[in-house]
């Protein structure tokens, strides 16, 4: 039997998982955060590491946001073959987040546009939505992200020739790194997105920055790719805040897709250390707690 998915399942999955992904550190960015300490011996970075771990507790004791900045809401859709979604999917999805974000009395950061009209919308509205067909019979998944503006600022899409190969997609993480991870409160979780056009680079790497910090690429060339990546930010030594250590970021994700020939499209998402992601089963068996939410 088919999967039938309605607006409203996805508008109350959006509701409820708003104000925890705001106030709760997902358990795999802890248990990241936690294994840098153990090993860092800058104390700058120490000390921000401590601080970072300090602040996730009193966030999650208090229910308290874990950073003012609460960020723009971002909803992937991930459907299978034979998932049925009738009409406009995401039509009740501004409602949800604005009452969402109004109840738990969290900051609003959505402009009305970008270049005419600067002003707040006043309830955090609209968010981000995209539908990401996959080939998995049954699959119902529904990726949230709460993304704030530093670690987006901090972010890039660069369409290199196909001559630069791998090395030049090193180098261009690196300076990325250098030029805008501070800003970005690292240590921080980078999602790399290669192939595709133009317009869908920077999608693969956001939805990148959904697998945990724990679950390495089950791809062994992915997997050995994101693992060079991540020494070579770690080797810039920037790390926490930016002060100086060993763990500027605590993984490097990397979704890869074919291109066209003359093409080597290349995106760099930065995720900051609150990096509050979670993914919902919507045929009813939440994934939280393997992404990360309490």
């Amino acid at each position: 039997m088919d999967t039938i998915i309605t607006k409203s399942q996805v508008a109350d999955a959006v509701y409820a998982a708003i104000p925890q992904l705001a106030c709760v550190l997902p358990a795999d960015i802890e248990a990241g955060l936690v294994a840098a300490r153990a090993v860092e011996d800058n104390p700058r970075g120490a000390a921000v590491l401590d601080q970072l771990l300090t602040n996730a507790a009193i966030a999650a004791e208090d229910g308290v946001p874990l950073c003012q900045d609460t960020g723009t809401v971002w909803a992937s859709l991930e459907i299978g073959p034979d998932v049925i979604v009738r009409g406009d999917v995401f039509a009740d999805v501004d409602d949800a987040v604005a009452r969402a974000y109004t109840e738990a009395r969290l900051r609003t950061s959505v402009v009305r546009d970008a270049v005419f009209d600067r002003a707040n919308t006043g309830d955090n509205t609209p968010a981000f939505c995209d539908i990401h067909p996959v080939d998995e019979p049954g699959a119902a998944r529904l990726h949230l992200m709460l993304k704030g503006g530093g670690s987006d600022n901090a972010s890039r899409v660069v369409m290199l020739v196909p001559g630069a190969g791998k090395q030049g997609i090193v180098d261009e993480l690196v300076r990325c790194v250098r030029e805008k991870a501070a800003n970005a409160c690292p240590p921080l979780v980078v999602g790399v997105g290669i192939g595709a056009t133009f317009d869908k680079v920077a999608g693969l790497a956001k939805r990148a920055l959904m697998r945990p910090v724990d679950e390495p690429a089950a791809d062994p060339r992915l997997r050995a790719l994101e693992e060079e990546l991540l020494e070579a930010v770690n080797a810039t030594g920037l790390g926490p805040g930016g002060l100086g250590g060993r763990t500027t970021a605590l993984a490097v994700r990397v979704a890869t897709a074919p291109c066209h020939i003359a093409a080597l499209p290349l995106a760099i998402n930065m995720g900051c250390s609150a990096m509050r992601r979670v993914t919902v089963d919507l045929r009813g068996e939440a994934e939280g707690a393997r992404h990360g939410v309490r």
